[in-house]
């Protein structure tokens, strides 16, 4: 590899190496009309910075009880994705100039050359020194309509399955911008975060398929019970709430 911005190489399908272009950190600040906190606006930050088993250790979540903690300890969000969400935006009057920039969707790690396409459940990844493994895809919330300035953002992002994942940490370490992303293993290749997705939002009572997701042990928990309570009761959960806000 060159090291260049967004550099990516792949000998095989099981053969990542993609550069961290940024690294992203914010502090909880009031958001949206009521002033909830988050810490969904990050700036990028110089490394090192700590990975600890609930993220980096100068970044901050308002909401621990549905952001961050050791499921949900890093995000990544494609920086692929950004040319298509502008474009988007523009057709709906949203924020579009949040897009010029890393960090648009309250992300931890933004890359180019790596999606949900390419990315398994359970990927163990080299990221700096740290060890992190991919945990599930965001479930997108209402807080991406305020700050997009759309309210049918958080919808198109779930629909369009661009929502970015998130990783647990193995071992803590220490990362910065410049940093590489290296896939050291792969225990579940039929399972991409695309097909996750499908299964979720789309095909959502295929019951094979939601028993076959329960059973994925790398998975969040949330997410595999969610699986067994769709084959359970035949229902489809309600995502409105956390769609639409309150």
């Amino acid at each position: 590899m060159d090291g260049g911005s967004g550099a990516v190489s792949r000998g095989s399908t099981d053969n990542i190496d993609v550069r961290i272009d940024v690294l992203l950190a914010g502090r909880v600040r009031p958001f949206g009309p009521k002033g909830v906190p988050s810490g969904i606006a990050k700036a990028a930050v110089d490394g090192p910075v700590r990975v600890t088993t609930i993220g980096l250790d100068i970044d901050e979540q308002g909401d621990p009880k549905h952001h961050g903690g050791p499921e949900k300890a890093l995000h990544h969000y494609p920086r692929d994705h950004y040319a298509g969400w502008r474009e988007e935006l523009a057709g709906h009057g949203g924020n579009g100039d949040l897009l010029q920039h890393a960090g648009a969707f309250g992300e931890n790690l933004s890359t180019t050359g790596l999606t949900e396409a390419d990315v398994c459940i359970g990927d163990r990844f080299r990221l700096g020194t740290a060890l992190v493994e991919v945990s599930q895809a965001r479930q997108p919330c209402w807080k991406l309509n305020h700050r997009f300035g759309f309210a049918g953002m958080s919808r198109a992002v779930q629909g369009s399955g661009r929502t970015g994942w998130y990783y647990r940490v193995i071992e803590e370490g220490e990362v910065s911008a410049g940093d590489h992303l290296v896939l050291v293993a792969r225990p579940y290749p039929d399972w991409n975060l695309q097909r996750l997705l499908h299964v979720l939002y789309v095909d959502r009572l295929n019951l094979a398929a939601l028993a076959a997701m329960a059973e994925l042990p790398v998975l969040a928990e949330s997410w595999r019970k969610l699986a067994r309570q769709r084959v359970a009761n035949h229902v489809v959960e309600d995502m409105e709430k956390r769609l639409a806000g309150g």
